[in-house]
């Protein structure tokens, strides 16, 4: 029998995301009394103590973060298996595709198009992610597939194909002492501000940003670039085209940047993933057909 079922775990991610009792049982529609008994069974049977409670603040002990880590792991995994469990017996038949608003080079349009053309395509769901969640979504089974950028979205352990392969530019104000060249080199902009990205985990964002104001999306980058808080190293599709007093200069020794269609492993066996899959090949093919996909 296991140790903790589902509700239990459920029970305890709320109270360590909320660290509030009160707050956790609103969001879980449970009483007070009732979720505390419950996270205490839980701390008895497994011996540790997960909460530390005092009349002010209710705080994670190292064996309650723990419980936190793996436990939305684990009802991650009950979600996406009762998810592909309905869609293997035909149960509200959609394919959902999570992708960066913009985030698509351009291709979208047609990679729809062409999956419509497709002979058992179905309704595809568009879900548009934060700045670094894409993955997660495709991992906790709420989303069929998705469009990442490479090198930025980590595709261990998922199945991916190469769609397009660009240039990443420097994103400057259009008074900089840069904006005027036709060509810069990393080293140009060693002593530039980058921006850090909201929500991104340091071992995602390294490389990818730096110390400088937050910004959650390209809106708000655009915003500091234009008063010249900020530059930016970014594929080019996602910057174009650039606003009025924003200048985008090709970085010639900067790894390039390539879009992928990606999805989970084994799931390219189901018929909306492969055909989803095929379409947006295909699309990309004739969007670029003299591009070679892998660099």
């Amino acid at each position: 029998m296991a140790e903790l079922e589902t509700r239990e775990i459920e029970y305890v991610v709320a109270v360590a995301e909320e660290l509030h009792f009160g707050r956790a049982a609103q969001r879980l529609r449970i009483a007070q009394p009732a979720l505390s008994k419950a996270v205490r069974r839980v701390e008895k049977r497994l011996g540790v103590q997960l909460f530390v409670r005092s009349s002010r603040q209710v705080a994670l002990t190292a064996a309650g973060g723990a419980l936190l880590r793996h436990g939305r792991y684990a009802l991650d995994a009950v979600s996406a298996a009762a998810d592909r469990t309905r869609r293997a017996g035909g149960a509200g038949q959609r394919l959902r595709l999570v992708l960066k608003p913009g985030g698509d080079a351009g291709l979208l349009s047609a990679i729809l198009a062409a999956y419509a053309g497709e002979p058992d395509a179905h309704r595809v769901e568009i879900l548009f992610s934060g700045p670094a969640d894409r993955v997660d979504h495709l991992r906790a089974g709420r989303a069929d597939v998705a469009l990442l950028y490479v090198p930025f979205d980590d595709l261990d352990g998922l199945a991916h194909e190469t769609l397009c392969v660009e240039e990443r530019v420097a994103v400057l104000p259009a008074g900089h002492p840069l904006a005027s060249r036709g060509e810069l080199r990393l080293a140009d902009l060693a002593d530039e501000t980058l921006p850090r990205w909201k929500d991104v985990p340091d071992d995602i964002a390294r490389g990818h940003g730096g110390s400088g104001p937050e910004v959650a999306d390209i809106a708000q980058l655009y915003s500091l670039v234009a008063v010249g808080r900020v530059a930016a190293l970014l594929p080019r599709s996602l910057v174009h085209p650039a606003p009025a007093g924003v200048v985008c200069v090709p970085v010639a020794d900067a790894p390039p940047s390539r879009i992928v269609v990606a999805w989970p492993p084994g799931e390219e066996a189901h018929p909306l993933v492969g055909s989803f899959v095929r379409a947006a090949i295909a699309a990309a093919t004739a969007h670029n057909p003299q591009a070679d996909p892998h660099g």
